[in-house]
C-alpha cells in the first residue's frame, strides 16, 4: 500500500479538502480557495491550496481535467479501498460462534 496515501490523508487541511470535494466535485482552485475561506476560516495562500491537491492528486485521491483555461479538481475514492482491502472486517453475517 501507497504510503503517500497515508501522508495525504494525514493533514486536515487535506482532509478538510477531500470534504468539500465530496460535497461538490469539479472545482477550480479558486472555488476551492474560497471554501477553506470563508467556509472554514481557513488562512491558506492559492500556492499551499495548490501544493496540497498535489500531495493529493500524487496519492490518486484528486483528479484533475482542463476544460479551456480551467483546471477542475474531482475526488477518486477508489484509492480508499486499498484501505478496506488491506484490513476487512469480519462477515457479520457469517457463523455465530457459542462459547465453550
Amino acid at each position: 500500500m501507497a504510503d503517500d496515501l497515508f501522508k495525504a490523508l494525514a493533514d486536515p487541511t487535506r482532509r478538510t479538502i477531500l470534504d468539500e470535494l465530496a460535497e461538490q466535485s469539479g472545482q477550480t482552485l479558486f472555488e476551492i480557495c474560497s471554501r477553506l475561506s470563508m467556509k472554514h476560516r481557513l488562512g491558506i495562500s492559492r500556492q499551499g491550496v495548490s501544493q496540497h491537491l498535489a500531495v493529493l492528486e500524487a496519492a490518486g485521491l484528486v483528479e484533475t481535467r482542463r476544460e479551456g483555461r480551467y483546471k477542475y479538481h474531482d475526488l477518486n475514492t477508489a484509492p480508499l479501498r486499498q484501505i478496506t482491502e488491506r484490513w476487512p472486517l469480519p462477515d457479520p453475517s457469517g457463523p455465530e460462534e457459542t462459547p465453550s
